[in-house]
């Protein structure tokens, strides 16, 4: 079996001996007439008038001999069948294919629709000409690309080889697509916010840190899509907004966890995390039906169908009927204790993250699908505090194990936001990096006054959920380390 260089090679010579002949083997244009799709939608047509047509697209196999050829030609929207076969063929146009075209190459042919003795519809072959010369070829057929980091570098041979593929991408195209109309149905804006920040906000979570040359200031990637930006259109009048687009965090990988991803974040005014928990409820079901045709779905294990009721689970409850811990009342040293007990790892000392820690220990015996809520304040940054003082008005949508999108009733008095700021920037000095700056100057547009308003973020980890895959398996063009 030939290497791989050794079939460069060979396609090296047929390319010089193509530009010897003065023929351009990446040309600019074509004379295309027909997709493959419309040719298949017109065929009944195109047969009867015997019309000749001009057809594009990759060869993606080949076979036959002597004095025909059958040729599986893919254009992006169907893959059809081309025949080449003398005597109705040129036999010009038979040699410029077996000494110039390979497997992998564009080309551009130009003949008529006929059905072949086997029933199949095709197109007779009268000439060929070359649109890009592939000098490397593509992955076996039957078996595509094997390795997993070569799947995720060689991504575009990936989805070629490998329908399934190619078709999650379009339905996530559709995820946002119906995202993005359910939400401006609902009468929000659509906007955009900065993705470089002076500090970020909206999450907790590692950064991205870069340097911007022309001010000459140390600025960060965002973590959150545009969380106290949005809050600041609310301030200025706007009642419903939202936004979808990159956010970044310098954190580790895992099947739901990338440094880079899309989010959706949408604020209403005048409105609680009840309302926010309606909403979200119906976006839900609106994306598993249109975008899967279904409610129900097994994915991690779980299984799940979001047509059924949706529960509330409270958090400490939940964290004490499956461990018996009251984080209410328990010391550090407790909790600790008990994640040795259940042999779980955790990282820092501080409580937040302790807490944090033992609740995504219980969270993965939750199926849902389910509504987290009364989490505590000390979680809770940037959350309007319930009337006991000690517990936020979240909610957090639980599917399979995992939270899947996160909304408050938005903390807007200014003196307890600040009050917050200063925790996270306590537990900042202290070593925890995912800790949340604090943003002088939202709280100030507090101080100026923000109506009650509920935020919620989710993003494509739902989809990841849904189509059952790791979120790596998702991205297009997951981040790889250079060769």
């Amino acid at each position: 079996m030939a290497s791989i260089e050794e079939l460069r090679r060979e396609r090296m010579k047929k390319l010089e001996a193509l530009q010897s002949l003065g023929v351009n083997a990446y040309p600019s244009a074509t004379s295309q007439t027909h997709e493959l799709s419309n040719v298949l939608t017109e065929f009944i047509s195109l047969d009867q008038s015997q019309e000749q047509i001009i057809v594009t697209g990759r060869i993606m196999s080949s076979r036959g001999q002597g004095a025909i050829s059958f040729i599986d030609l893919y254009d992006g929207t169907a893959r059809m069948q081309v025949v080449i076969k003398l005597p109705e063929t040129p036999e010009e146009t038979m040699n410029f294919y077996r000494e110039y075209v390979d497997v992998g190459d564009f080309i551009e042919v130009t003949g008529k629709v006929f059905v072949t003795k086997s029933g199949q519809q095709s197109i007779l072959v009268d000439t060929i000409a070359m649109l890009s010369k592939a000098l490397l070829p593509l992955p076996d057929k039957y078996h595509g690309i094997q390795d997993e980091e070569l799947r995720m570098r060689e991504r575009y041979l990936d989805i070629l080889t490998n329908t399934e593929l190619k078709e999650l991408f379009i339905k996530k195209s559709k995820f946002w697509n119906v995202t993005r109309s359910f939400l401006t149905e609902k009468g929000f804006l659509e906007v955009e916010t900065p993705t470089i920040e002076v500090t970020t906000g909206g999450a907790e979570a590692r950064p991205f840190a870069t340097h911007h040359n022309d001010f000459d200031l140390d600025v960060y990637m965002r973590i959150s899509v545009g969380e106290l930006w949005q809050k600041r259109l609310m301030a200025a009048g706007f009642p419903r907004t939202f936004e979808i687009g990159r956010v970044y965090r310098n954190e580790g990988s895992s099947p739901e966890h990338v440094q880079e991803f899309t989010n959706c974040e949408f604020y209403m005014a005048y409105e609680n995390y009840e309302g926010g928990m309606k909403l979200v409820e119906e976006l839900y079901r609106k994306l598993a039906t249109d975008v899967f045709g279904t409610t129900t779905f097994t994915t991690r294990g779980h299984t799940f169908n979001l047509a059924d009721e949706w529960k509330k689970i409270d958090y400490t409850d939940e964290i004490k009927r499956q461990t018996g811990i009251d984080i209410a009342v328990a010391i550090d040293d407790d909790i600790k204790e008990k994640l040795s007990e259940l042999h779980v790892k955790y990282d820092g000392n501080n409580r937040e993250r302790l807490i944090d820690t033992l609740w995504k220990y219980c969270r993965k015996n939750i199926s849902g699908p389910a509504f987290l809520i009364n989490h505590p304040l000390l979680v809770a940054p940037l959350a309007k505090a319930n009337k006991d003082g000690k517990t936020a008005q979240i909610f957090q949508p639980i599917l399979a194990g995992s939270e899947i999108g996160k909304g408050y009733s938005e903390l807007n008095d200014p003196i307890d936001q600040r009050k917050r700021f200063e925790v996270q920037q306590a537990l900042l000095a202290g070593g925890d990096e995912e800790a949340m700056m604090a943003d002088d100057s939202f709280v100030e547009m507090l101080e100026h006054g923000m109506p009650p308003t509920c935020g919620f973020g989710f993003g494509e980890r739902l989809f990841a959920f849904l189509a059952d895959k790791p979120i790596r398996e998702v991205h297009m063009f997951p981040l790889v380390k250079p060769k």
